[in-house]
């Protein structure tokens, strides 16, 4: 009699702490080298631009560019630079999103042109990117500085599609994905890839790390528009209906109007074009009777598991496994 075939059971991810402590050490040296290249001259921009590094977060985009290197094998300092780079140019687009959406909050705490108004934030947020390109530079590679310029600049586009779509009900499903992945998909395609730009491996490894990031940040900013109608400023930083408030079409009210009754669509279209808060109970019930939300969350994860499949181009170490689980937990998460 043949003994039976043991099963072997697929190995077991790392949670997200678990994953993010692979590259613990060197987000210290990447959170010391930001704060020593803050550093200016000039006292304002010492002040806002410790308020806004101390302001919180994750620093979710310098660590993919670390584990990213770690999977290609990268040794020396560079991807600590690259983090902080990939960092700069993340907090200059949000000091320049929340001027342009007139935000209040951001992480439970005020934004800093709040605190200190729309000029100094926009001027603090373009000393950002100057130092992020000035860094590059010390990088040594063309090739760093070609994704980075074209990153940046897909960014800008990005963000002048989103203007156009405020105050709009007819934005599409396709004009949507269209916009999140050149305002925050395109930073992590950046960051994953600029990790193996840094390693001598194959074209294949490091287009396969770049289309992990587009699926990611994907991912990641459709379920942060989910969580505009689940959270509030304790737990997301924002209130519930946020980005209803500011006239923004994100994919649950697209989805709302799509499978809602005619008066739904036109009280959903209605509170769009309007903007405020007012219509916020009878959005959230037509988001709920349509499982708006749900077949948001759906979407999110169908550019997750995508993100997964391409690292399959990706030899398999500890770096990729927490790859994996970034990509995995990144559509579970609460925050």
């Amino acid at each position: 009699m043949t003994a039976a075939t043991p099963t072997l059971e697929p190995p077991k991810l790392p949670t997200p702490v678990d994953s993010l402590a692979l590259v613990a050490d060197d987000m210290v040296r990447v959170d010391t080298l930001i704060r020593e290249r803050l550093a200016s001259d000039v006292a304002l921009i010492n002040r806002l631009g410790a308020y806004i590094i101390g302001n919180g977060g994750k620093r979710l985009r310098p660590q993919l560019v670390l584990l990213g290197a770690g999977a290609c094998g990268v040794g020396d300092a560079r991807p600590i630079t690259v983090a902080a780079i990939i960092e700069f140019i993340h907090t200059a687009t949000l000091l320049h999103d929340d001027v342009v959406d007139a935000s209040e909050l951001r992480r439970g705490r005020d934004t800093a042109n709040t605190v200190w108004g729309n000029e100094a934030a926009v001027l603090v947020g373009d000393f950002l990117y100057s130092r992020a390109f000035e860094m590059m530079v010390e990088v040594g590679s063309l090739t760093v500085m070609d994704i980075m310029a074209s990153t940046t600049n897909r960014i800008a586009e990005g963000e002048v599609m989103q203007l156009l779509n405020v105050n709009e009900p007819g934005v599409s499903e396709a004009r949507y994905v269209e916009v999140i992945e050149a305002k925050t998909a395109r930073l992590f395609r950046a960051a994953t890839e600029l990790g193996a730009v840094l390693a001598d491996v194959p074209e294949s490894t490091r287009h396969a790390l770049a289309d992990y990031g587009m699926h990611l940040g994907t991912a990641f900013q459709i379920a942060d528009d989910v969580l505009d109608y689940r959270s509030d400023s304790g737990t997301l930083g924002k209130n519930v209906g946020d980005d209803l408030a500011e006239g923004k079409t994100t994919l649950p009210l697209i989805y709302a109007m799509r499978d809602g009754t005619p008066s739904q669509r036109d009280t959903v279209a209605a509170a769009i074009v309007s903007g405020g808060l007012d219509a916020l109970p009878a959005v959230l019930e037509a988001i709920a009777s349509t499982d708006a939300l749900g077949r948001s969350m759906a979407r999110a994860r169908r550019s997750a598991d995508a993100a997964v499949a391409a690292l399959a181009e990706v030899p398999r170490s500890r770096y990729r496994d927490a790859l994996e689980s970034v990509a995995v937990y990144s559509v579970e998460r609460d925050l």
